[in-house]
């Protein structure tokens, strides 16, 4: 076993966890976050009956209020607001 850390030993693992405030890990970037919601809100906004199928929709519902955290927090308000008052995101069109 040479050469291999004794996981064991206190502070073995210590610096796996330095980027722990870097974020969330799948790497969000603000531009392309505010590029597919609004392209998302337009794509509802322009449907004439749902764009989505029902799983689509329960994903975006999801999805667009996780989104919004890379976004100000004033920008996020208003998109998460638009996304609920838009009848093809809540599934109604």
């Amino acid at each position: 076993m040479r050469g291999q850390r004794d996981l064991f030993e206190p502070g073995a693992m210590d610096d796996l966890f330095d980027d722990a405030e870097a974020g969330p890990a799948h790497g969000g970037n603000a531009d392309r976050v505010r590029a597919r919601l609004y392209k998302v809100v337009a794509e509802a906004r322009a449907a004439e009956r749902l764009p989505w199928d029902r799983a689509a929709v329960r994903c975006w519902r999801t999805a667009c209020p996780q989104m919004t955290l890379w976004l100000p927090d004033d920008e996020a308000a208003q998109l998460r607001f638009t996304f609920e008052t838009e009848p093809a995101c809540r599934g109604d069109a």
